[in-house]
């Protein structure tokens, strides 16, 4: 039958075809399907950024594009964990800083702990707060806008200074700097805050935009940052670590941080080794001491540092590497050293001042029960000093008690000590001298002053001087049983006229009878009979300054033989040796606040009058209670008062004095900080208790005007002083251009001859400015 099938054969081609062409279609089908099965994947992974997942390819036609998808996919999140790692140690390196650092966008999404103390909160509370929520009122508007135009992209100002509110009774002063990042997929803000003393706002500059990259912004910093590997190799260093360092990025990249800088102490030059492998070994953080010393690779430049290595852990907790901060404290420390060195000595004469003295004189005590060694000490007393200091005044005083101190340390080995003990008197501690050769050097002495002649103008004067000398031995008591013999002795050579007398015995039953006791009988009448008269003189707020101290409360002892009365000088050793000057001080704030309570002191709106308080008053835990039954009593408001104490006297009764000030500084009463720059090496304890003022010693400005050295300590004090908040005062500006001067520099006050002289309570009137 086949046989007889007769087909075209044009028409079997055609049948062929057709089949072909449905086969064609079907398998076109087929694959078209595959491939958008694998497309549709990839548009999820996509759209929804589940990077970590692949595209499965459902058979041969897809499995080209889902491996080159597979591919880019594992790319980005290969990229993706890369970014979300550097921005989580980009969170850890801003954590570390001490510089406040915070991340914002609509609201704030990262805060370190410096930024969370300056804003008064914790970190947790601050996330989600908006930047101008924590500004005073008055500057909301303000930091709104500078944070929109700079997330924005738009002209806005490099910096702003404003004033936080960290609680409704405080305001606190910042620098405020914006630069625009990317963080986390997205346009952000890095914040950063420097706190500032306390003085008028002046109006930022116009500056460039911010850098686009999270990591570029570290270069704003001001603290250096370098990372490394986990092998301790550079990987990292913003523009502040070049800088200090002295050594390019690409120079530091692959090299250890000893490979480009050495640390040492900065007191014995000792090495402190390589921070960094110490906190790659122990995985801890580690901090060079506050005496670290930095110097370049080429020896050529050294710096102060403080210096932070912090490990830098990944994602899941394994050791990364680690994060060195360096700061550099070179300045800071430069003021340290000038305040140590005036700690322990005389800024009128050079000598170590009474404080230091008495250390060594400790030293040399230890030494004599260490071992069989001897020395002497010997107390001078100037004869005739108080006539040309009447006669032509402090500045003719002074620059007499500088010639004369030079000629007591040449008279002296350089192993002895010389210093100036207060006033007119100085001290020698001659160390392992024998007493014999100590009489021949103290005779010395005599000689080479009563030799001296002093020329002050068309004046001449001759001096003396009385010399005690005592044997400091194993069989000696403390310090101050040796001091007080030696001045006893003292004494002696000076009322018998031979200059120069070894102490004995009886010389303190001699000294004390002869003069102490007379002062102890005039104290104790003089409280019981109210001899005592209150005077005053005024304290001048320079241009722009409304509150604070207008006057000082001073004291005079009457005597109808000496018009005026009797200066406190005269009398106040006697009182602090027979422990009165509790009574004293009492006198004085019961008769102060009684006069300002009935009128008899007035002073302008937002001033007060300044009491001076003694080192055994604040020692005296009555002396608190006393003070608040008399504010009761008179009901004169507490900002009225303003209590002055030494630091001295406070670093000897810290305990007392920390509540005294902290309970009436809570009510109200302010505290000056008096004869700041004599002494400040307890100044860490100083800087925790609640004052206000300081009060720059009148050694340091009495020669302002035309004394670089002072200048440059004063200017040294006032930066400090406005770190801490607190307002300065100049006392003893005695001529035109020592006011000129202080008042330049920045001081709040001023107070001295220059101004007006004390005077009788009810004949001055305190000035507003």
């Amino acid at each position: 039958m086949l046989g007889t099938l007769n087909i075209p054969v044009g028409t079997l081609l055609l049948g062929i075809a057709l089949f072909a062409l449905i086969g064609v279609l079907v398998w076109r089908e087929r694959r078209a399907a595959v491939l958008s099965r694998a497309a549709n994947q990839l548009d999820g992974i996509v759209r929804e950024g589940r990077f970590a997942e692949r595209v499965r390819s459902g058979g041969q036609p897809a499995q080209p594009l889902a491996s080159s998808a597979n591919q880019l996919l594992e790319q980005i999140a290969v990229k993706d964990l890369l970014i979300a790692e550097r921005e989580r140690a980009l969170v850890g390196l801003l954590g570390g800083l001490h510089e406040a650092v915070a991340v914002h966008r609509e609201g704030i999404v990262f805060a370190n702990h410096r930024f969370a103390v300056l804003s008064g909160q914790n970190e947790k509370n601050l996330i989600g707060q908006a930047m101008s929520d924590l500004v005073h009122p008055d500057y909301r508007d303000l930091v709104g806008e500078q944070l929109r135009r700079v997330l924005g992209a738009e002209p806005a100002m490099d910096r702003l200074e404003i004033e936080l509110q960290p609680n409704r009774d405080q305001t606190l002063r910042v620098e405020l700097s914006a630069v625009r990042i990317d963080y986390q997929g997205g346009p952000a803000l890095l914040l950063t805050m420097l706190e500032m003393g306390p003085r008028a706002a002046t109006a930022p500059s116009q500056g460039s935009k911010g850098r686009s990259t999270a990591w570029d912004t570290l270069d704003s910093l001001g603290e250096g940052i370098v990372t490394t590997d986990v092998s301790g190799r550079i990987d990292y260093l913003n523009r502040a670590a070049e800088q200090l360092v002295g050594v390019s990025g690409a120079d530091a990249m692959g090299k250890t941080i000893t490979d480009i800088i050495t640390l040492v102490d900065e007191s014995d030059r000792r090495s402190l080794g390589d921070p960094v492998r110490q906190c790659l070994t122990t995985q801890a953080k580690v901090t060079v001491g506050r005496r670290g010393l930095m110097i370049s690779r080429d020896g050529g430049e050294e710096r102060s540092v403080e210096l932070t290595v912090t490990p830098l852990k990944g994602q899941r907790g394994d050791l990364a590497g680690t994060v060195i901060a360096v700061r550099d404290v070179s300045e800071l420390r430069g003021i340290t050293r000038q305040m140590s060195y005036q700690a322990s000595h005389d800024p009128l004469t050079g000598l170590v001042n009474r404080r230091e003295f008495e250390r060594r004189m400790e030293e040399a005590l230890e030494s004599t029960h260490a071992s069989a060694a001897r020395h002497v000490l010997c107390y001078l007393d100037l004869d005739r000093f108080k006539v040309v200091n009447d006669s032509c005044g402090h500045m003719a005083g002074d620059t007499m008690l500088r010639e004369v101190a030079a000629l007591v340390k040449a008279a002296v080995r350089d192993s002895d000590t010389a210093g100036r003990l207060g006033g007119d008197e100085f001290g020698l501690l001659l160390t392992g001298c024998p007493l014999e050769k100590a009489r021949q050097i103290a005779d010395d002495v005599v000689r080479k002053v009563s030799e001296y002649r002093f020329v002050w103008k068309d004046k001449i004067f001759n001096i003396g001087v009385s010399v005690g000398l005592v044997e400091v031995s194993r069989e000696s008591g403390v310090v101050d049983e040796i001091m007080s013999a030696a001045d006893s002795a003292c004494y002696v050579a000076k009322k018998q006229g031979n200059h120069v007398h070894v102490y004995s015995a009886r010389d303190e039953s001699v000294a004390r009878h002869r003069g102490e006791i007379q002062w102890l009988q005039r104290l104790q009448t003089a409280l019981k009979d109210n001899r005592f008269e209150l005077m005053a003189q005024p304290i001048i707020a320079t241009p722009g300054v409304t509150r604070g101290p207008a006057l000082e409360v001073l004291l005079r002892l009457q005597d109808e033989s000496i018009p005026g009365g009797i200066s406190p000088v005269e009398f106040l050793r006697a009182a602090e040796r027979y422990r009165l000057m509790t009574d004293v001080d009492r006198w004085v704030v019961q008769a102060a606040l009684t006069a300002l309570a009935r009128g008899a002191i007035r002073v302008p709106p937002d001033r007060s009058i300044a009491i001076n308080l003694s080192g055994q008053t604040l020692g005296d835990p009555q002396f608190l209670e006393f003070v608040v039954e008399v504010l009761d009593r008179t009901g004169v408001d507490a900002d009225k008062v303003c209590f002055e104490v030494a630091e001295n006297s406070v670093i000897t009764n810290i305990e007392h004095a920390q509540r005294f000030i902290g309970v009436l500084h809570g009510m109200g009463c302010r505290f000056a900080l008096d004869d700041f720059g004599r002494g400040l090496s307890s100044f860490g304890n100083l800087k925790n208790l609640s004052l206000d003022y300081l009060k720059i010693d009148g050694s340091f400005i009495r020669n302002l005007g035309i004394d670089s050295v002072n200048q440059a300590m004063v200017a040294a004090m006032i930066k400090l002083a406005r770190t801490l908040n607190f307002q300065v005062v100049a006392e003893q500006v005695e001529d035109v251009s020592a006011l000129e001067a202080a008042t330049r520099m920045g001081v709040d006050f001023v107070q001295g001859y220059h101004l007006g002289r004390p005077q009788p309570l009810v004949r001055v009137v305190a000035r507003a400015s």
